[in-house]
């Protein structure tokens, strides 16, 4: 499980969902499993049972982010955040059960309160592992010791963009300015397992010091990759050519690009199909609140740098843009009442389920902008085309990752979790953004 989310979950916290998969399925079954004589029940039956709560409890879970090294930061947020999850989970789970008829038997003896034994035992589970776990932290039990080799600024820098984000479970090790330490098997023995050097340093590295670093067990990181792991984006301060030549081997074969296309028909057909009625209401809504059409037409920046027309709900005035394009801002005074609902639970983007099926977009990639500031920030920000090598997405690592932005610096920061989607791009990473895209409608995270 660590190889296959690694890169794009840390470490820790899949080891964490293993865990809680395991506590979980035991609770589960405890609560289900049929005492000695009871009639109609089985140990088969409940345990299918479990498995299920298990899986759409964890599955939940992440959705909602109980994930992520930053809710560890404080035990105030840790807590609630694992209440919260208990009550939004168990209802998905109840449904998932209903809907793969994997009821066990022993239901019909059971009596009626058994989903509140069950979820009060899972919280009060979940909280007994995530406060050892929190201890643990404090105690730096997970501490990976990292050694910095070179002592340039780029390296210092990604070092310490890491420590401001809390991004990683590490703790730096004084080793620069060829002292003994520096040698691997010295590394080793003070349990350092990753040194931390700079491209070109790593570059000019003798085949066979490379080697006994390896034999140490002592992971050679440049600043560029040790940013990437941690921050799960890209420093484009610092990007180089050969990181950028990468860009051109992740080209999609036919089968894999067949098969994403496939897949945003299909995602794209069940969604217009399961919204159709809420997509009535809203466009009539749309045209009681305000004068004007209830679908706005844009033209944005697609797949290659070539334009194409998107399709949203009006969520502004008609008149928004009389003096010319311009950012969207908190509280913006253009946008109308049902506009301001819109914007914060994403319904204003459904129509772009049609872009989707014309091909125009991809349900997952970076979100398309507008020709006039794709200029503008082409000018002020090295490698803002190179977004464009992938198709546009509904959603996005950069719209999971980082609010809504509405200035160069915003533009900046998103680039570079839209470069890491570029290169990073496989079906692990897309199914963490399906999961986080249901964070952020539910908690209407970075809506304007």
């Amino acid at each position: 499980m660590s190889r296959l989310f690694g890169r794009h979950v840390a470490p820790e916290m899949v080891a964490l969902l293993a865990v809680e998969l395991g506590l979980s399925f035991i609770l589960s079954y405890l609560v289900l499993s049929p005492s000695d004589g009871a009639p109609g029940g089985s140990a088969l039956s409940a345990a299918n049972t479990a498995a299920v709560v298990a899986v759409s409890v964890g599955l939940m879970s992440f959705m909602l982010g109980l994930y992520r090294p930053v809710l560890f930061l404080k035990t105030r947020s840790l807590f609630l955040s694992t209440a919260l999850g208990g009550l939004l989970a168990f209802p998905v789970a109840y449904l998932a059960m209903a809907a793969l008829d994997v009821h066990p038997a022993a239901m019909s003896w059971h009596d009626t309160t058994w989903p509140l034994k069950m979820l009060v035992l899972w919280i009060g589970g979940l909280f007994a592992v995530r406060l050892s776990f929190l201890v643990a932290v404090r105690l730096k039990l997970f501490v990976r010791r990292i050694a910095v080799l070179d002592a340039r600024s780029a390296v210092a820098g990604a070092v310490g963009a890491v420590r401001a984000e809390h991004a990683g479970f590490f703790e730096v090790m004084p080793a620069a300015g060829g002292s003994e330490i520096l040698a691997p098997m010295a590394l080793a023995a003070g349990r350092v397992r990753i040194g931390l050097l700079s491209r070109e340093a790593l570059d000019r590295m003798p085949a066979d010091e490379h080697r006994s670093y390896e034999a140490a067990g002592v992971e050679l990181q440049t600043e560029s990759e040790f940013w990437e792991r941690n921050l799960k984006r890209v420093d484009i301060d610092h990007l180089t050519p050969g990181w950028l030549a990468a860009l051109d081997e992740r080209k999609l074969g036919w089968l894999q690009a067949a098969i994403n296309r496939g897949g945003d028909i299909g995602i794209s057909l069940a969604l217009l199909v399961f919204t159709l009625p809420l997509m009535v209401l809203v466009a009539v809504l749309v045209r009681l609140d305000s004068p004007g059409p209830a679908l706005y037409r844009q033209e944005r920046v697609g797949l290659g740098g070539r334009p194409f027309t998107l399709l949203k709900f009006r969520s502004m005035n008609c008149n928004a843009e009389a003096r010319g394009p311009a950012w969207a801002q908190q509280r913006d005074p253009r946008v109308t009442r049902i506009g301001s609902f819109m914007r914060r639970t994403r319904i204003d983007e459904l129509p772009q389920l049609i872009n989707v099926l014309r091909g125009q977009m991809s349900f997952i990639g970076p979100r398309p902008e507008r020709p006039h500031f794709v200029e503008q920030l082409a000018e002020a920000i090295p490698y803002y085309r190179e977004r464009a090598r992938v198709k546009p997405g509904l959603t996005g690592w950069a719209q999971v990752n980082y609010p809504y932005g509405a200035s160069v610096e915003d533009a900046r920061a998103k680039l570079s979790y839209d470069l890491y989607y570029v290169r990073y791009r496989s079906v692990v990473l897309d199914l963490s953004i399906l999961f986080a895209t249901v964070r952020v409608i539910l908690f209407q995270e970075g809506a304007r």
